[in-house]
């Protein structure tokens, strides 16, 4: 009787990949190859929303992207990021520098071990008493916007004997949207009932709809019990927790803040520019490159911390996957490149597709920038504080439009970005008054308007000169075989 032969397969065969290509992710921080920042090399397995998480894992440290290139063709992604700490210096301390790798490796593939952004930066903070977000209830409000409504929501929490424990706000185009962790007064613990969160719910959304429109699909507030490791915010579809800055870019995105009054929208030749106060320009366009299937999309404004992770929140919002990208950045100018398709494999072929996404990547830019003077408060916490001082602001004719508001230990650290109600200029006198009568309170002022660089000539890598050149062999260029 004949032998019965059959096909042999390795049973490493599985395991082809990383044995190719290493293991899933690798991490690698390069402090030697230049002198003025550090050198972060990402290489990984390819999935839908790395990009995002990898920038948001940098952005969460606070640190400046200066430069980055991207490659995530052929299942396998590539990046390399030059980064500089707050203070503009390459990075020295060995635990962030470990901090990094085991934030973008846990990311990629630990996910229900990744908390939100602030905690992040909670994490590397030193001799500081920090209560996890995850203790408290979360609440998300998103609404029209007026001045004094930051104000007006502080007091209802106050009313309703809930301590803010921390919040982050955001106003653009005439929308507000705020997550805030908060805790019962008297009891200082998570708020967990039903019927006292739908009596929260009711109240703030009465406050928001003051001045909405009752026949529109504009959200409301939105209460969230939360869990033990997700703080209160969504998960994200794959496990993760929703950064908070993440979730303040979703609300305005599904808020449409993108259509309101940003000033003059002009798409002449796929392109778009917005010039605001002080000479802040945006300017973004989109071509096509047939030759590979891609829509290109350029950025260039103004450089400001977290600008890669806002505008690859929007192209990830508008569920378009970011296939190549370089990034640039030299005298107080950025210049971005993106070629993205949409998850469904289309590029960007009608006129209105290309107008939305000009407007949205406007918005994701527009919705971080200040132009006004940021006040930041440090004093000893107490029930009712975060009303109190948002009042006086209300009461001396200052609306806020940014608030990032915190509780270290004992004390409330609170920063708000202000502006005149009436449209003129912060009184420096009036916010002198302010610092007195708010005594012991300490108010640190500083004028966030941006100025103009110095140079208006720009150092740009364009990834087009890299597909014209040598398109044929561009995905081998980016990936190795070893």
């Amino acid at each position: 009787m004949k032998e019965v032969c059959w096909p042999y397969f390795d049973p490493e065969f599985e395991n082809l990949n990383e044995r190719v290509h290493g293991p899933s992710c690798r991490v690698c921080i390069d402090n030697e190859s230049f002198n003025g920042c550090t050198v972060v090399k990402v290489d990984s397995v390819n999935r839908q929303g790395l990009l995002l998480q990898v920038v948001q894992a940098l952005s969460d440290m606070d640190l400046s992207i200066s430069k980055s290139y991207v490659s995530s063709d052929a299942g396998w992604f590539m990046d390399v990021f030059h980064v500089t700490d707050q203070n503009g210096d390459k990075l020295t301390d060995e635990k962030v520098i470990n901090y990094i790798q085991q934030a973008i490796v846990a990311r990629r593939d630990l996910p229900h071990q990744v908390k939100t952004g602030c905690n992040h930066r909670k994490a590397m903070r030193r001799n500081t008493d920090i209560e996890s977000p995850s203790e408290h209830t979360a609440i998300e409000l998103s609404g029209t916007d007026r001045p004094g409504l930051f104000s007006e929501i502080s007091a209802a929490l106050a009313d309703l004997r809930c301590n803010v424990i921390e919040a982050h706000a955001w106003s653009h185009n005439e929308r507000l949207a705020c997550v805030a962790y908060i805790e019962d007064q008297l009891t200082h613990s998570r708020i967990d009932d039903p019927r006292r969160l739908a009596t929260i719910e009711d109240h703030l959304s009465t406050v928001l709809h003051a001045t909405t429109n009752p026949g529109s699909d504009s959200p409301g507030a939105h209460s969230d019990q939360g869990g033990v490791t997700t703080a209160g915010l969504p998960d994200n579809g794959n496990g993760t927790t929703t950064n908070v800055e993440r979730r303040l870019h979703q609300l305005m995105f599904a808020g449409r803040d993108f259509d309101g009054p940003s000033g003059t929208l002009s798409l002449s030749s796929l392109s778009s520019s917005t010039e605001g106060e002080e000479g802040k320009k945006i300017n973004v366009s989109i071509e096509g490159c047939n030759e590979k299937g891609y829509s290109v999309v350029t950025v260039e404004c103004k450089d400001r911390p977290k600008l890669m992770f806002d505008t690859v929140c929007a192209l990830t919002d508008m569920q378009y996957m970011v296939f190549h990208a370089s990034m640039s950045s030299h005298s107080g100018y950025t210049f971005q490149e993106y070629y993205i398709r949409h998850v469904d494999g289309c590029t960007l072929n009608t006129g209105s597709e290309k107008e939305r996404v000009v407007k949205c990547l406007e918005a994701a830019i527009e919705r971080r920038v200040c132009e006004g003077v940021r006040l930041k408060l440090r004093g000893h916490n107490r029930a009712g504080l975060l009303s109190d001082i948002t009042r006086m602001l209300r009461e001396n004719g200052l609306a806020v439009v940014r608030a990032d508001v915190e509780t270290r230990g004992e004390d409330a650290v609170n920063a708000f970005y202000v502006r005149d109600m009436s449209g003129n200029k912060v009184d420096m006198e009036t916010v002198e008054s302010m610092r007195r009568e708010m005594r012991p309170i300490g108010i640190e002022v500083k004028n966030e308007s941006f100025n103009k660089p110095n140079s208006t000539e720009r150092s740009r890598f364009s990834l087009a000169d890299l597909f014209r050149s040598q398109l044929a062999r561009f995905s081998i260029n980016f990936i190795s075989i070893r």
